[in-house]
């Protein structure tokens, strides 16, 4: 028999864009709208915002028993240890995070992270029971086979030091090229993509693919069910455009308003 599909994931990164007074309002508003959202309410989606460090706390708090779900952007390769200015896996899970992101565009080409460094952090986050969202997506325009090929290697080089490390892992596929642009990607190249990657992540149960990259309104319906979500940027810093993508869910999956 065949593993039930995991729920749809509907992602939000704040990045730095918001402060935390921002942040806040923002999130109330977020709370408001998915009180009684039927794509949530059913069970049929779950919504996990990354805000900025100094707002997780309050975020989680503020979530409480929401079913929101919040995690980091971010976490070190070290549990503990003399890492000024880093934040371990182990303090995330104590103030309640479910979720962090790892070896995203930005770290890799800004921070310097290379795999090396994305396979530490994926293993930290796997032995503190986080679930990595994973990035992983091609430079450079090119055919489908090429960007499968890519994130392939991208995904077993993250995986390296996880063998023996259970959990789900949430795998985002953004080509880097469509990262910030005013078009997401072909829909046809993204679904193309996206079905590959499924597989790839299908021995470890309640994993799934989401696409991010200028991912908005409309893209959830036109992904044929071939992604399991979408990883929302600036677009969903917008609560009315979050819910619209709420919306989407709830009538491609046929929840009952």
């Amino acid at each position: 028999m065949p593993a039930p599909r995991p729920r749809v994931a509907i992602g939000v990164s704040l990045k730095m864009y918001l402060g935390p007074r921002r942040t806040r309002e923002w999130f109330d508003e977020v709370l408001s709208l998915a009180a009684d959202h039927p794509a949530l309410a059913s069970g049929t989606a779950e919504l996990f915002v990354l805000p900025t460090f100094t707002e997780l706390a309050a975020l989680v708090a503020a979530a409480g028993d929401t079913g929101i779900a919040v995690g980091a952007q971010d976490l070190s390769w070290e549990d503990q240890g003399a890492y000024t200015g880093e934040v371990s896996g182990v303090a995330l899970r104590e103030i309640g995070c479910r979720y962090v992101e790892v070896g995203h565009a930005e770290r890799r080409r800004l921070f310097t992270e290379d795999d090396r460094i994305v396979a530490a952090k994926l293993a930290a986050a796997l032995r503190n029971q986080l679930e990595p969202v994973l990035c992983v997506g091609e430079p450079v325009r090119g055919t489908v086979e090429h960007a499968v090929e890519v994130c392939r290697a991208q995904l077993a080089s993250a995986l390296v030091n996880s063998a023996s490390l259970p959990g789900p892992i949430t795998l985002a596929y953004e080509p880097v090229w469509a990262i910030g642009a005013a078009e997401p990607a072909p829909h046809e190249h993204v679904r193309a993509v996206c079905a590959a990657l499924r597989g790839d992540v299908a021995g470890r149960p309640g994993s799934r693919v989401i696409y991010g990259g200028s991912a908005g309104p409309g893209l959830y319906s036109a992904l044929g069910g071939d992604a399991d979500g979408l990883f929302l940027g600036r677009f969903a810093h917008d609560p009315a455009a979050l819910r619209r993508v709420l919306d989407e869910v709830a009538e491609v999956e046929g929840v009952p308003a």
